[in-house]
């Protein structure tokens, strides 16, 4: 938002503000992922989905707060990046493919809610359900 040539971006600032201004820089980086990993600070495991094709998230942000997550997490958590090399800024519009995208991000979760975290205080459910939550993992890949 701080060049004014890309399109969209005076849009933008009538929007949410001028980030030449002290007072909504300071605000927009207050909620800047990039710009609030903290070293030393604990995270939960995280699974960044993106899109190659993304016009409003270029596909390198994403990248680069993966590399920077893994560089400073604290606690041993992974920080997995899946790029979607077909996709845009949302879900695909093929509803078998964004079906198993969701299974993906399902996966993910119930991997890390039943397998364990290396979170304190993780509950760990019975040995079925992360049998079942691998296997919808493995069933959907391409």
């Amino acid at each position: 938002m701080g060049d004014a040539s890309i399109p969209l971006t005076t849009e933008e600032r009538e929007e949410w503000g001028d980030p030449h201004e002290a007072r909504f820089r300071n605000y927009m980086l207050s909620y800047s992922p990039m710009d609030n990993v903290r070293a030393g600070a604990t995270y939960p495991a995280l699974l960044i989905v993106a899109g190659l094709n993304d016009p409003r998230v270029a596909y390198w942000e994403p990248a680069k707060w993966a590399q920077r997550l893994r560089a400073t997490v604290a606690n041993g958590e992974e920080v997995l990046l899946k790029m979607d090399l077909a996709a845009g800024h949302s879900h695909s519009s093929d509803r078998y493919r964004y079906l198993r995208e969701l299974a993906f991000e399902y996966a993910f979760l119930l991997e890390k809610l039943c397998r364990g975290s290396t979170t304190p205080g993780a509950v760990e459910p019975p040995t079925s359900v992360a049998r079942d939550a691998h296997m919808v993992g493995t069933q959907f890949e391409e």
